[in-house]
């Protein structure tokens, strides 16, 4: 990081021992390159749309070169909400949350909004979307976001997500906690902005967040529900290990497969973390890896199965 070669070095260690050199080498030019953007076109509003490039495996969204991306931003299709400007990764998992219409669902960390717009189309703006966000800013920006994008089956809650699940019980036919993280995944190294806060103390910190807002999340599902756990963080202590600590308190939830494209870098859950044993369904956890175009991006599908008891505090 430009501005901070301690912690360069450290990232880069961290990166190669978690994805291996190879793979880590290829990541770390992806971060000095300029990326595609995504666009996703919105059937809950009407217009014509830019032109742009169809990401293979994935309806309705295109991508256009860097150099178009502010043409595209200013776009009148991006104006009115007829174009969502979303990176294939935030698609990836609202497709796999498997939301259908009538669905009750929780989005337990919706700011700004994108994914949560992803839900209510799939949904056909019918069932209901309880958006939650902690942040008051975040929180205005994403009402603004939601109804500018034409949808109208969202309730917001301003609220700490880690007390929701004791506040609803057990009422979500799907729950999707893309949980704040260091955002690893996300690193630009042509923009301070993007690392400038990273380091293994945030790491700790955004662990600790996650695993209150899991088992909130995991307390506010329904029997047979599903929920999604996502970060764009490469760190085993923001992913697998977050997982498996909440798969020990609630023995009755599981893992279940994720899809991807065709042609998507990926990697399965680690079976291990210095030294740290991991739970072995973790196996079916996807961790895509960022190219021209993806942004990276930790994904896990949960499934409540029967009458679930957890043996610790949610909060």
């Amino acid at each position: 990081m430009a501005g901070d070669s301690k912690y360069e070095a450290l990232f880069r260690e961290r990166l190669a021992e978690i994805v291996g050199e190879d793979r880590a080498a290829d990541i770390r030019t992806t971060m000095a390159r300029p990326k595609r953007q995504g666009f996703w076109v919105n059937p809950l509003a009407d217009g014509g749309i830019p032109d742009g490039e169809l990401v293979e495996g994935m309806p309705g969204l295109y991508s256009v070169a860097p150099a178009e991306r502010e043409n595209l931003t200013s776009h009148p299709a991006a104006q009115s909400g007829r174009v969502y400007l979303i990176n294939p990764s935030s698609v990836l998992a609202v497709a796999a949350l498997d939301v259908r219409p009538g669905h009750e669902v929780l989005d337990l960390a919706a700011a700004p909004g994108g994914k949560t717009l992803l839900l209510a189309a799939a949904m056909h703006n019918s069932g209901r979307i309880a958006a939650v966000e902690p942040r008051k800013a975040r929180f205005h920006r994403m009402c603004a976001n939601l109804g500018r994008c034409g949808v109208t089956n969202v309730e917001f809650y301003l609220a700490d997500g880690r007390g929701v699940g004791r506040k609803t019980g057990a009422r979500f036919d799907r729950v999707l906690l893309d949980a704040p993280c260091s955002s690893e995944a996300r690193i630009r190294w042509d923009e301070p902005d993007s690392y400038e806060h990273w380091k293994p103390r945030k790491v700790k910190e955004s662990a600790r967040k996650q695993r209150g807002l899991l088992r909130s999340a995991l307390t506010a599902l329904k029997p047979g529900g599903v929920m999604v756990y996502c970060t764009c963080s490469f760190a085993p202590e923001e992913n697998e290990q977050v997982v498996t600590g909440a798969l020990g308190a609630y023995p009755d939830v599981d893992i279940e497969p994720v899809s991807l494209p065709d042609g998507v870098a990926s990697m399965r859950g680690l079976p291990q973390w210095r030294g740290r044993v991991i739970d072995a369904r973790l196996a079916l956890a996807v961790r895509v890896l960022p190219d021209s175009l993806w942004d990276g991006l930790f994904v896990v599908r949960l499934r409540k199965k029967a009458g679930i008891r957890a043996s610790a505090s949610d909060s």
